[in-house]
């Protein structure tokens, strides 16, 4: 019994204490909260993360001995889980329990959260409990079949990436899409993809007669035409950077990687016509350096404004046609505000309609998630890109594997939809054959609510691979809970 009575006593505190701090946390939110049915996600957001500030081992293992929940699983649910522990310690204690919510009370966050994907989404199919988003190839402008194809396979969204082709493209595509939903009946919602500030190689230049950088070699880092601003006296690889704002926050120390990660460096000094940059990861065989290839400086602190020129043009057309918007290198709450306020100018009347897919690629992104998410679906429609491909190049590849798992839970706590992104099923998708390795990757994109797909010349294989692991997967868990179906196996 004194076990019980401390553990009780351990749980009266944690539930006031995450009470108070999540609600102080909520207040400072409110002023970017204009739906009313988003403050109380909003304020399990902050009770989640109030929560999860502290350290709970200790407390786990005593409430599983009891049979009690282990508080492993209260992502959509904060206070009403607590509670619902404190009460059950009461009635072991033989002390009054206070009156349990009513089953629709208790799992009000998890009906939210599925409103939410419907609204994102639309409607799912009654087949698959993961909505498919697919990304639609330059070939898309041109096929009407194509999208015929995706209908009648039951895909909810169609992505359209605004780095790619241009104005006439898409509504080609577009009008293939709306052409395809009235032959099946099916509808798409239609999201585009703002292509941000691109960090691209430009130029590049080898010395002497060598072809690879490898492990130990030097590189040169320039602004666009800064080629032959370097130092004579170095012989380097050298190469441009598309964006000179990156060269202005690279400081001795950084890191830089080249084409996904591919290569790696780190900058050791730094001059008015760039920096230079030794070689630490390379394959064996180096790597053939080459324009229009990714670069990424994790440690820098890149004050880079998150739309550009480009995007601001071209969301003339995607606020017209679009039904939601792919927000590239988002990286704060002031970035979603200034998207915002665009949209508020094209569409004053209705801007808020318009779904917002937040990407989160960089490590400020991932810091400012929860003002970032707040500031977004305080105002519209809102779901969460766990863009895995520069995410994994910025944070590492092995705290990529924790890093998604947690915002999975942020996307749950604050009832807003995840999209699992970036090489979902990419050998079946380019090669017509799976590799194992990536089926259990899929098998683990059923907690999110979307799996996005990528182009390729097997993807309609790839959408029937999928349907039937999802299918399987559903019987077996949902977000972090395991599902107790009968094993027919033994």
């Amino acid at each position: 019994m004194s076990d019980i009575a401390e553990l009780s006593r351990q749980i009266d505190s944690l539930l006031s204490e995450v009470s108070r701090e999540g609600d102080a946390r909520a207040a400072g939110w409110q002023s970017c909260i204009e739906h009313p049915d988003f403050a109380e996600s909003a304020r399990n957001l902050a009770h989640y993360l109030a929560l999860r500030h502290r350290d709970l081992r200790p407390l786990q293992r005593p409430l599983m001995q009891l049979g009690l929940s282990s508080l492993g699983r209260l992502e959509s649910r904060v206070l009403p889980g607590l509670r619902a522990v404190r009460g059950a310690l009461a009635a072991l204690a033989g002390r009054p329990a206070e009156v349990e919510p009513a089953p629709d009370a208790f799992f009000a966050g998890e009906a939210r959260l599925a409103e939410r994907s419907r609204a994102v989404f639309g409607p799912p199919n009654p087949n698959r409990p993961v909505s498919l988003l697919v990304t639609c190839p330059a070939t898309a402008a041109e096929d009407p079949s194509f999208m015929l194809e995706l209908a009648a396979r039951g895909v909810e969204a169609l992505r359209i990436n605004c780095a790619h082709d241009d104005a006439a493209a898409w509504q080609r595509m577009i009008d293939h899409a709306r052409a395809a939903e009235r032959a099946t009946g099916r509808r798409f919602k239609i999201l585009m993809d703002l292509a941000g500030p691109k960090i691209r190689t430009g130029a590049v230049r080898l010395p002497r007669k060598e072809k690879r950088i490898a492990r130990d070699d030097l590189l040169a880092v320039v602004p666009p035409g800064g080629l032959d601003a370097i130092d004579v006296a170095i012989k380097a690889f050298a190469v441009e950077c598309t964006l000179p704002q990156a060269l202005a926050a690279a400081r001795p120390g950084h890191r830089l990687f080249v084409d996904d990660g591919k290569l790696g460096a780190v900058v050791e000094s730094v001059a008015d016509w760039g920096f230079l940059a030794r070689v630490t990861r390379a394959e064996d065989k180096g790597l053939r350096l080459k324009s229009e290839k990714g670069l990424n400086f994790p440690d820098s602190d890149l004050q880079v404004a998150a739309l550009t020129d480009k995007d601001r043009g071209d969301l003339d057309f995607v606020a017209a046609h679009a039904d939601g918007i792919g927000f590239s290198f988002v990286q704060s709450a002031g970035d979603v505000a200034l998207l915002q306020a665009a949209l508020a100018d094209r569409r004053p009347d209705d801007w808020r309609e318009l779904s917002l897919i937040l990407k989160i690629e960089t490590p400020r992104a991932v810091r400012n998630l929860p003002d970032i998410l707040v500031q977004a679906a305080g105002r519209q429609p809102t779901a969460i890109m766990i863009a895995r491909g520069d995410l994994a190049v910025e944070i590492g590849f092995a705290r990529l594997a924790e890093m998604q798992e947690e915002i999975l839970w942020i996307g749950e706590a604050a009832h807003v939809p995840v999209i699992w992104a970036t090489q979902v099923l990419e050998h079946l998708i380019k090669k017509g054959t799976p590799s194992r390795g990536e089926m259990t990757d899929a098998a683990m994109a059923a907690r999110a609510e979307c799996v996005m797909l990528n182009k390729g010349p097997y993807l309609l294989d790839a959408i029937a691979e999928l349907d039937t692991l999802l299918g399987r997967m559903e019987e077996n868990q949902h977000k972090k809970t395991p599902q107790l179906r009968a094993l027919r196996s033994w």
